[in-house]
């Protein structure tokens, strides 16, 4: 049997990127011998992320995707054709078998320049799918999806795909080390701060406003604040650290360095999330399809979880709720009891065999 090339459509954001490199390393588990190739755009956080994966990145022309109707949306037609057809050379080049497309303005021309050529898989993470997976989902062979109740056409539910290092954390073992990593107190109860791979301003000026708050509970921060943002803090004298940083290169260290987090709540981390039994207070993004609000009710219903509006988030805000909850280890404790039944630890594996069967049955 042929050594199988799978082509991978998740550039963009981390949301589509991480869970196409989780389904790479997967693939590469099940069938050594297998090539995986990565489709992406120079404007993507794939650029950086998918060579640090050890994966090679093929390079086509974005197709962004207006939100409104104007002269944008007119043009779309000559830029999709343009993007398609870069995409089919990259195909034709390297022996596509099977394209795997994870949403995203990656994957729309993959889709299209894959259909009736090579087999698709397409993997949906929200339970609200954007346009490139809906027009996907009917060209596929098969259909993946991380939540039940997704309405695509054929969709077969395997959970969120995520990186072993994730899925296989011992968070209570590495704690010392994760802490001593960052330069954290190795015994304050510590609040991880996460918006996303771009930070999110809301989030930094809430948690940060809070510093004396959270320092005079006694309360250490790990706060990842974006790499275009800057963070100024006014900590309490005495208090634990509060570490700010503009990414975090190592997402398992930061969960087991961290007691509780606050959080955006995109489909993948609030799969890291949960799969790694944190505690959280979710910010879902107040505009698109509020898909980030439905994406936190399973671990809220489940008691993993709790939620807030980003117009009501404020310092004011963190000092009330999340101060005395991430010093309430017994409340900590219960929460994180409560993540452990909630998603897919194997969803990697799974969604590795779907494609390997799409393509070489």
């Amino acid at each position: 049997m042929t050594a199988p090339t799978v082509v991978v459509a998740g550039g963009g954001t981390a949301g589509h990127i991480e869970p196409a490199l989780a389904l790479a390393d997967a693939v590469r588990r099940l069938r050594p011998e297998a090539r995986v190739v990565a489709l992406g755009t120079e404007r993507g956080l794939e650029t950086t992320l998918v060579p640090d994966r050890g994966y090679p990145l093929e390079l086509i022309p974005p197709v962004p995707m207006p939100r409104k109707l104007g002269a944008e949306l007119l043009r779309m037609p000559a830029k999709v054709r343009r993007s398609v057809r870069a995409t089919r050379e990259v195909l034709n080049r390297v022996g596509a078998d099977v394209v795997v497309g994870f949403g995203g303005y990656v994957a729309l021309p993959a889709y299209l320049a894959a259909r009736g050529r090579v087999p698709i898989v397409v993997h949906e993470a929200n339970q609200r799918p954007g346009l490139a997976n809906r027009v996907g989902a009917r060209l596929a062979e098969r259909v993946a999806v991380a939540v039940p109740g997704t309405p695509l056409r054929g969709a077969e539910l395997v959970g969120m795909p995520l990186r072993e290092s994730i899925t296989g954390l011992d968070r209570v073992g590495l704690r010392a080390q994760a802490r001593e990593h960052f330069g954290l107190d190795q015994d304050a109860p510590t609040l991880l701060v996460v918006g996303g791979s771009q930070g999110a301003r809301s989030l930094n000026e809430a948690v940060s406003g809070a510093a004396t708050a959270l320092g005079e509970a006694g309360i250490g921060v790990l706060h990842a604040h974006g790499p275009k943002n800057t963070l100024t803090v006014s900590a309490a004298p005495g208090a634990p650290a509060y570490v700010t940083v503009p990414y975090l290169e190592r997402m398992d260290l930061a969960y087991a360095a961290a007691d509780a987090v606050l959080c955006r709540s995109g489909a993948m981390t609030v799969a890291e999330v949960s799969a790694v039994g944190l505690p959280a207070i979710f910010v879902p993004l107040p505009h698109g399809n509020r898909e980030q609000e439905v994406n936190a009710r399973p671990a809220v219903r489940a008691g993993a979880a709790i939620t807030v509006d980003d117009a009501e988030l404020g310092p004011d805000w963190v000092a009330e709720h999340v101060v005395p909850m991430v010093a309430d280890a017994g409340r900590l404790g219960t929460m994180s009891d409560a993540a452990a039944g909630l998603g897919h630890r194997s969803a990697d594996r799974a969604l590795a065999t779907m494609v390997l069967e799409a393509c070489c049955a």
